[in-house]
């Protein structure tokens, strides 16, 4: 059948329903229990006695359904647990167990009775009242084989999660990460503040933002890519350790890393360092991994990972050195670098600043290298313009970025707070942008003055939480772990029949 006949059939199959006296699409239900509750509480073996004594009222959608004359069974999914009902005719009544056999698979119902075990041992409920709480108009997808359709799964969220189990576990897992993570920083005395997403000005990280006009204030404004720049005003203001699970966006391509919305965890502490920072990364990340599975190896595309601290320190120079066979004088060999980029595909190489040259040739050799956790540190200044100097050679910067299973998942700096030299930075950042590189920091003169009255010592991280579900789901595209990605729109028809219209 087309769409719009399964619709008109179940309408029809609603009406009759409404026609037989069975109470159907109530404002509310009232329940005592969960799936996940009853399922946990009496899935183990029990007593016949107690269970005939647990009366229960519950919902969930139908995902299977089995006639056997005057006996039905069904299932009813919920979050993360499945239930088999048991409906029979002499404890219903004729018009609601008839009506009852007319569910489709899909529909939400809510139902009362007594629980039993069956032979073959099923916790089952026993059907004493029901009620059609929401119907689905449209098949679900052919239940051994789920929803494979990629394009199909990404646009239609709500029918993959339905449809596919796992992917319900993978969300919930990614609520349990950021749960845990609050719960982590929360204990080391950092507090979650908010700072805007609508800015006057961007800044916080390279990258292109997304513009905007507020029309009363006569003002352009830029959606965050980062909330770096006001956290920071805040360890200013003597907050000490501050921390934002924020919604950044940034105006660039979409890739299987790549999400122009994303989220991220940003914290900064004061009177800290990157090594500091090291330390609480490792220690955070291990953690996540003991609540979450129990151990600090996890498995990823089929690599074990050891997560137990402390993880490798790398420097990014000598990384091109120890996998690319780069020596010393050719890090620093201009024309070397050019050709090479070039004979390695980066675009327009010979135009690119030594800071740029070294971190795409680093990408493209090293990175795909790091499996286990390693902290990628002292990036070329040109890049950095929000790090300290490296203390003993002022062109890197004290800066890390953390890999693990070839995953970039995290920034992180000893913060620049210089006023002077970061009005330096900016102004060669200023440069950078008027040759042309539409990704360079603007200059930010409130935030220059917000240095001015004193940034202690600082260290931040800014840790991507889409990436870091990747790695604990052992899944390697973005789009798998955000519930709505961005995709190119496309004209949506509704298989409604004319005479319902």
């Amino acid at each position: 059948m087309s769409e719009v006949e399964y619709v008109r059939e179940r309408w029809a199959r609603l009406e009759k329903l409404r026609s037989s006296g069975v109470e159907a699409l109530p404002y509310r239900f009232e329940t005592t229990h969960t799936l996940e509750e009853i399922v946990e509480l009496y899935g183990p073996e029990q007593d016949a006695a107690r269970l005939q004594a647990v009366r229960a009222r519950l919902v969930g959608r139908v995902q299977s359904l089995r006639w056997h004359g005057k006996t039905t069974f069904c299932h009813i999914q919920g979050r993360q647990a499945r239930l088999q009902l048991y409906a029979r005719q002499d404890a219903l009544g004729p018009e609601a167990y008839e009506a009852f056999t007319n569910l489709d698979l899909g529909d939400v119902v809510g139902v009362e009775g007594h629980l039993f075990r069956t032979k073959t041992g099923e916790l089952t409920l026993a059907v004493q009242r029901w009620a059609l709480l929401a119907k689905c108009w449209l098949p679900l997808p052919e239940h051994w084989h789920g929803l494979t359709d990629v394009e199909v799964r990404y646009r239609r969220r709500y029918l993959d999660l339905i449809a596919n189990p796992r992917v319900r576990s993978l969300f919930i897992r990614r609520s349990q990460i950021v749960r845990l993570i609050r719960q982590f920083l929360d204990g080391r005395g950092f507090i979650e503040v908010e700072t805007p997403i609508l800015q006057p000005l961007y800044g916080g990280a390279l990258a292109r933002p997304f513009k905007t006009y507020h029309n009363v204030l006569e003002a352009e404004l830029f959606l965050r890519i980062a909330p770096e720049l006001y956290l920071k005003r805040l360890i200013v203001g003597n907050l000490e350790r501050v921390y934002e699970v924020a919604r950044n966006f940034r105006n660039e391509g979409v890739s299987t890393l790549h999400n122009p919305e994303f989220t991220m965890l940003e914290l900064y502490q004061a009177y800290a360092d990157y090594e500091d920072i090291m330390h609480l990364t490792e220690e955070m990340v291990a953690f996540l991994a003991a609540e979450l599975f129990g151990a600090l190896r996890i498995t990823f595309q089929d690599q074990t990972i050891d997560l137990t601290p402390p993880w490798r320190r790398l420097p990014m120079l000598a990384g091109l050195m120890e996998v690319g066979n780069f020596t010393e004088d050719q890090l620093y060999d201009r024309a070397f670098l050019v050709a090479r980029a070039a004979e390695l595909g980066v675009p327009r190489a010979d135009g690119l600043p030594w800071g740029k040259l070294i971190t795409e040739l680093f990408e493209r050799l090293v990175q795909p290298t790091l499996i286990q956790p390693t902290f990628v540190t002292d990036f070329p200044i040109d890049i950095s313009p929000l790090a300290r100097k490296k203390r003993d050679d002022p062109r890197l910067v004290e800066r890390f970025e953390l890999f693990i299973g070839g995953l970039e998942l995290g920034n992180a700096f000893s913060e620049l707070n210089d006023p002077f030299d970061q009005k330096r930075r900016f102004e060669d950042q200023q440069r950078q942008r008027e040759a042309g590189d539409v990704e360079a920091h603007p200059i930010d003169a409130d935030y220059v003055l917000a240095l001015m009255y004193g940034l202690p010592p600082t260290g931040g991280l800014g840790l991507g939480i889409d990436r870091l579900t990747m790695l604990f789901c052992d899944v390697t595209s973005i789009r798998e772990v955000v519930l709505f990605p961005l995709l190119r729109r496309v004209p949506v028809e509704l298989p409604i029949p004319p005479e319902l219209e």
